[in-house]
């Protein structure tokens, strides 16, 4: 199986609800293990395997301090993210607009009989 693009991997890993809340979560600040597993109903392994998601998608970094794990987020692959779904809502909007164009200046017969039956 070939290997993903980044940008497959993130929303991969931005498709589960337990790792957007997460990311939710480091937002506010580094978080540990310990304090984000209070927030599930799942053991702290399950937690850290939603973490390694994140991370092999570079959502998330992880650093030792002392016997504690801090987690933080990584807002590049985010950012990266935005920026493709941004340029998608882009062409779709200009899409739109050309057929919104194309409406107004091109009626439907439908337009142009009920024009021809109001003279």
């Amino acid at each position: 199986m070939p290997p993903k693009d980044p940008l497959s991997v993130t929303f991969s890993a931005l498709a589960d609800p337990t790792r957007r809340d997460i990311l939710n979560r480091l937002r506010r600040r580094p978080l540990t293990v310990s304090e984000l597993a209070k927030h599930y109903p799942m053991s702290r392994a399950g937690v850290s395997q939603h973490l390694s998601v994140l991370e092999r998608a570079e959502l998330v970094s992880r650093n030792r301090r002392g016997q504690w794990i801090d987690c933080s987020i990584t807002p590049a692959s985010l950012d990266e993210a935005s920026q493709w779904i941004e340029n998608q809502r882009r062409q779709w909007n200009e899409r739109l607009d050309r057929l919104e164009e194309y409406l107004n200046n091109h009626p439907s017969k439908e337009d142009a009989s009920r024009k021809g039956e109001e003279q």
